[in-house]
């Protein structure tokens, strides 16, 4: 393939390629995206997106397919909330580069942006003056870089070039200091060294719910070693009756504006500030559970059947309730009288009229005077 560019002068707009080559975005998106980004602040501004889209000539159908892949690579946010008259209000906000949720909303509410570095403490210091080092003999020394470590002189080198005549040298040896102990590792550390895999299930959810923290935001990422050493932290929040969701809450809800700069650093800081306190007793409204016995033999009536007692019971609660029903006044409604057959009372619908027969029944009714 050949290809012929010349780059423009005037009348161009700047892309990024993470915008160009994002394999995520469609074209449609990406043309938007850059269409946007080319208009004045006053023209950009002055409409939403879904006008932009009519300006390209975009179809309902391909808008809404930009506008959900921008939305899900981070470059398009949109926030939604009720006015005091009660009318529902979209602001919208199109970046070139992908947002967090918390950076997005910091640019709208005029915080720094998130590709500007925060300032260094202390003002610009001048350079040192001075030139290269030089030996004795006044020429410079051109020293490799990174320099070469000379050898260690052995005691058989010492002896080789006549330092090693059995009698102590006049300040040439070198003595070398002692080594200072290598400082113990902590007892979260120490976890996270002795067990490559954690055997404790609280640990292992722990560790896999700290390792999904980067779904919910791409500043909480964690590597595996950082999430094993934290994961010990998180089982005592488990222990202590935290559920995983409240968890995941308490570790991802308000994050700084300015954004995360060590995951590891900020996650170790709430899994310590945040913990809560062992439970002692139930929660408000809870009646503490009483442990439940043995299997017994149910001394009710019927088919012979076992229960769990919670105290000295000797029937199961079904017995129980239908001997309470018994026992209570009124419980036993008053038998029902029978009711007669039809033939019962055909019988005594005759025996009241005797001068009745079924012949006098079938044929018409005798005439009344």
């Amino acid at each position: 393939m050949l290809r012929h560019a010349i780059a423009p002068v005037s009348a161009y707009t700047k892309a990024a390629h993470s915008v160009v080559r994002h394999r995520r975005l469609t074209s449609d998106a990406k043309i938007l995206v850059l269409h946007v980004q080319g208009l004045p602040e006053s023209a950009a501004t002055a409409k939403p997106l879904g006008e932009h889209a009519v300006d390209l000539g975009m179809k309902p159908r391909a808008y809404q397919k930009a506008k959900e892949s921008l939305t899900a690579c981070g470059y398009l946010h949109e926030w939604r909330w009720q006015g005091d008259r009660g009318r529902w209000i979209t602001e919208q906000l199109l970046a070139n580069i992908p947002l967090g949720r918390g950076e997005a909303a910091g640019v709208r509410d005029g915080d720094r942006s998130p590709t500007v570095r925060e300032p260094m403490v202390g003002g610009p210091t001048p350079p040192k003056p001075g030139d290269s080092p030089q030996e004795e003999d006044g020429e410079k020394k051109n020293t490799p870089h990174p320099p070469t470590e000379e050898p260690s002189r052995t005691p058989s080198r010492q002896m080789e070039d006549g330092d090693g005549d059995g009698s102590e040298g006049e300040g040439e040896g070198e003595v070398q200091a002692p080594e200072s102990p290598a400082p113990e590792p902590t007892a979260l550390e120490s976890t996270a060294i002795e067990s490559t895999a954690p055997a404790d299930p609280r640990l292992a959810q722990a560790e896999h719910l700290l390792l999904s923290l980067r779904r919910e935001h791409r500043d909480l990422l964690l590597g595996v070693r950082e999430a094993r050493g934290l994961a010990a932290m998180a089982a005592e929040w488990l222990r202590r009756g935290i559920t995983p969701d409240d968890l995941r809450h308490a570790l991802t809800s308000h994050l700084p504006r300015t954004g995360v700069h060590s995951a590891v650093g900020f996650l170790r800081h709430r899994l310590t500030e945040k913990l809560p306190r062992e439970r002692t007793e139930p929660p408000l409204g809870e009646a503490p559970r009483p442990v439940p016995g043995a299997l017994v033999d149910c001394a009710g009536p019927g088919e012979p059947h076992a229960f769990r007692p919670l105290g000295d019971e000797t029937h199961c609660a079904p017995c129980r309730r239908e001997t309470a029903r018994k026992a209570a006044p009124g419980a036993q409604p008053p038998p029902r009288a029978e009711r007669p057959t039809w033939r019962t009372r055909v019988a005594d619908a005759f025996a009241a009229r005797p001068d009745r027969t079924w012949p006098a029944l079938d044929g018409p009714a005798p005439a009344t005077s």
